[in-house]
């Protein structure tokens, strides 16, 4: 009997084609039966095929339809991941809330999410009303809409009330916590959990805030360290070995949990360490289908996955044990619900919410 063959149609952005799709990925997978078959934009998904499971990063309205109408037509193939899950990452309201619902124990560890505010109106931001929302400079402004655009990454450290006067709404203001300038990017595939460090922002000290220009972009960020004459010499000063890595338990934990939560296959995750806790990890960032290849041994991680959803071995979300994020969010909606700006995601209002209680887990 000849051995049977599954088709994974892929529809992804020219630039994330080029990064994942790669030879390596695309002979490892064909040696376990799974034919990787680019979908053709020009034509109709429906047109295409057959394929047992469609993987995309693609957005739209038309392209929704097209998923729509070919699940309609072919309900035996898998769609990774639906339209509906992965847009609940494009408000960074949204993303971060989800971690709050998490409960997880763990007597080594704890996990939060940042403070944060949500702002449409510029005309409300003050120094005395971060204050008033628990916040202090410097703090993160990050674009509400996170959906990969290039506008969606202009974000700035903000050091004093004259750096908020460049603040476009809407807008997230997220309190900047000191965490040694180490992210840890914990990347999930179904039940695989890998966890890489990576060099982030600089500390600021308060003696250096003072010091510090209005505000400054995340491209800027070698230029934190005014006192160093080489903008590098902070990074090169800095050895990543040194930083210890979460708990690999305490991070699949999490990660289950979160993907019970936004029923999503592929995303990853950025946590930070709060220095002033030294057990305690903020998630600041959650993301959908990122960059695997640079994730180490990406190939055969992908290809595992692909033979376990195909032949129905991925656990699911049933078997996911309930995941708890301290209650430590602060939301709030400015005076109008929607974004003026063109191009951005309509957002409900969200009513506001204080909950700062601890829960150690």
């Amino acid at each position: 009997m000849a051995e049977r063959r599954f088709g994974v149609g892929y529809a992804l952005a020219p630039k994330k084609q080029a990064s994942f799709i790669q030879a390596t990925l695309v002979n490892l997978a064909s040696e376990r039966g799974i034919d990787l078959i680019r979908i053709d934009m020009d034509k109709p998904l429906i047109e295409q095929g057959p394929f047992d499971c469609v993987l995309h990063k693609l957005y739209g309205e038309d392209w929704r339809l097209q998923l729509k109408e070919f699940s309609l037509q072919n309900p035996q193939a898998l769609i990774i991941d639906s339209p509906e899950s992965i847009e609940q990452l494009h408000n960074r309201i949204s993303m971060l809330q989800v971690a709050t619902e998490l409960e997880i124990k763990c007597e080594t560890a704890s996990f939060g999410i940042p403070k944060q505010t949500v702002v449409y109106d510029a005309k409300i931001v003050s120094a005395s009303y971060l204050e008033s929302e628990g916040l202090k400079f410097p703090v993160i402004a990050k674009p509400l809409v996170a959906d990969g655009s290039a506008k969606s990454h202009k974000m700035l450290l903000v050091f004093n009330k004259d750096g908020l006067t460049k603040l476009k709404p809407p807008i997230v203001l997220q309190e900047f916590v000191n965490h040694g300038a180490v992210i840890f990017k914990v990347y999930v595939v179904g039940d695989y959990v890998k966890c890489v460090k990576r060099k982030s922002l600089p500390d600021v000290t308060e003696e250096n805030l003072g010091k510090l220009e209005s505000y400054l972009s995340f491209s800027q960020v070698s230029n934190l360290n005014t006192c160093e004459k080489n903008d590098d010499k902070y990074y090169k000063l800095m050895n990543l070995d040194d930083a210890e890595l979460p708990p690999l338990s305490f991070l699949t934990d999490i990660a289950r949990g979160l993907r019970r939560a936004t029923k999503l296959h592929l995303f990853n995750f950025d946590l930070i360490r709060d220095n002033r806790v030294g057990n305690r990890y903020l998630i600041i960032d959650i993301n959908y289908f990122p960059g695997y290849a640079k994730m180490p041994n990406y190939e055969s991680v992908m290809t595992d996955f692909f033979w376990d959803v195909l032949n129905q071995n991925d656990k699911g979300f049933e078997s996911l044990q309930k995941v708890s994020c301290e209650k430590e969010v602060r939301m709030l909606v400015g005076n109008k619900g929607y974004g003026e700006d063109e191009g951005t995601l309509p957002v409900s209002p969200l009513k506001r919410e204080e909950k700062e209680n601890t829960i150690q887990v």
